[in-house]
């Protein structure tokens, strides 16, 4: 479906926004949702993956102590030097290089976000407090043992509760801090390091990956023998894929080159859950492997279909080229590449591939279906591997409401995020039983485009993804809103929080 006028870094701008006088009703559609989608998903689907009221508190800025002595210094300077005859050459302002963090002074210039009074951004505390009610039902159905929920609006930390324990043996309380396994909760993150990429130049969605990792040239496709050139997607049988039964295939030449653009969207039917993931063969990074070493034998390929045909979830692998491109067009090791241009300025302090020693006891009980969780200690996924906390990914999601910007720091441009939050795929992934109706799918973020059709709880515009441990978190640019949902279980929690949330706001 892809055309110039949606992959453009300059599509319609939103307008900037203010105060809304009223909250939109489920069903009100009279302000049309254009073409910035809106993003959700819905518990119905099935995950896949491999593998109170309170006055406002602002914290405290460190202008008086810094700023006012240096701004009492310069003063004294210029007025020493009018003094001896001198003249003060002004000199010109250094423009920064937009790869750098650059201060936006509307922003706060601290670390913390700030924490406020619900009703004083338009929302409700009471309706707010009824998130503990149901979390603590979870809790005592046994269906969850801990959860850690937070609410931001207008730059504002509005809920932010520990619920539970980290585990059930111990029952150690669960903590605001505790660090949680992110899955595909990773995705979004490598989003936005794509999204670097592309806005400095030094990728575009169209590029073929053959032009970064050679080994992808003359990948091929895989379809069902018996069926001509059939969508291997609709040639399956679930028994075959239950049994890991490759189905008789035989080789076809893609329709053209594969692209970043089909990565970043799922449309490229690489591992994807079909008949030419099966028959790779491939299983997983191994214990030393690295993106570079892995990468290349991911390109031996064959696709599930035909690329940009059909929206099917990669769920390991698709991602992880995308973040080997990022490795060799930044010339940076992906990992060191997030750190320095997102984890840094956002301040994600505890945000990790790799959890640091002494910080382990701060997570939650987890394992996969083989008891342990599985991680190659040099392999840093763009899809999944990611542990972080509450507070960082609410810092993550902020700076996205934030159209690119946090803590003084622009980290993309506004047009940059309308892009990776744009439908880019038309009803591809409607058409799919993850997504479903009134839903789109922009760069590793699935949209709510109609939220009555959704019935997601979000609303129109609202962007983000979840990860199969559970976790959960998404921006609502309309009402300037992000929720993060913490847990290491997957239910339909989040989609129940997301209808309390909706229904506290009451401006």
């Amino acid at each position: 479906m892809s055309s110039n006028a949606v992959r453009s870094l300059s599509p319609p701008r939103r307008p900037t926004r203010r105060p809304r006088s009223r909250r939109l009703g489920r069903g009100d559609r009279s302000t049309p949702i254009r073409d910035r989608q809106v993003h959700g998903l819905s518990v119905r689907t099935r995950l896949h993956c491999y593998h109170g009221s309170c006055p406002v508190v602002y914290p405290p800025s460190s202008y008086t102590r810094i700023a006012m002595p240096r701004l009492l210094t310069v003063i004294a300077v210029c007025l020493l030097a009018a003094a001896c005859g001198e003249t003060v050459t002004k000199q010109p302002p250094v423009e920064p290089q937009h790869q750098q963090s650059t201060l936006d002074p509307a922003m706060t210039t601290t670390r913390e976000l700030a924490h406020g009074s619900p009703e004083a951004v338009g929302m409700s505390a009471e309706g707010l407090r009824k998130i503990d009610d149901v979390v603590q039902e979870y809790i005592d159905a046994g269906r969850i043992h801990g959860a850690v929920v937070g609410v931001t609006r207008r730059n504002n930390v509005v809920y932010m509760e520990a619920h539970g324990a980290l585990d059930d043996t111990t029952q150690r309380p669960m903590t605001k801090d505790a660090m949680f396994h992110m899955a595909s909760s990773t995705k979004p993150v490598l989003g936005v390091a794509a999204m670097m990429m592309i806005e400095e130049g030094l990728i575009s969605p169209d590029d073929p990956v053959e032009k970064y990792i050679p080994e992808f040239e003359g990948i091929r496709v895989a379809i069902a023998k018996e069926s001509g050139k059939k969508d291997i997607n609709k040639s399956k049988s679930k028994e075959d894929f239950a049994k890991q039964k490759v189905p008789d295939y035989q080789l076809v030449d893609a329709d053209r080159p594969l692209t970043v653009h089909d990565l970043l969207t799922h449309t490229a039917g690489l591992h994807a859950g079909g008949i030419g993931g099966m028959a790779s063969k491939l299983d997983r990074p191994g214990a030393s492997d690295t993106l570079a070493s892995w990468i290349p034998k991911v390109a031996a390929g064959p696709l599930d279909f035909q690329p940009g045909t059909r929206w099917a979830y990669s769920g390991t692998v698709g991602l992880d080229v995308v973040a080997r491109i990022v490795e060799i067009a930044s010339g940076t090791p992906f990992n060191e590449f997030v750190q320095t241009r997102i984890f840094d300025p956002l301040d994600m302090k505890d945000t990790h591939w790799n959890v640091p020693e002494d910080k382990q006891e701060r997570m939650p009980a987890f394992s996969n279906d083989k008891g342990s969780w599985i991680k190659s200690p040099d392999y840093y996924s763009g899809s999944i591997g990611l542990v972080s906390t509450a507070r960082d990914y609410m810092h993550f999601e902020q700076m996205l409401v934030n159209e690119g910007t946090l803590f003084g720091h622009r980290l993309l441009k506004p047009e940059s995020v309308a892009m990776m939050s744009t439908n880019q795929v038309g009803n591809l992934f409607n058409e799919t039983e993850k997504g479903g109706t009134g839903r789109g799918f922009g760069y590793t973020v699935a949209i709510t485009m109609d939220p009555e059709q959704t019935d997601d709880g979000r609303t129109a515009g609202a962007f983000g993804w979840m990860g199969v441990t559970g976790t959960v978190s998404w921006t609502a640019p309309e009402e300037d809103l992000t929720v993060v949902y913490m847990v290491q279980g997957p239910t339909d929690l989040p989609w129940k929080i997301a209808e309390l949330v909706r229904d506290a706001i009451v401006d």
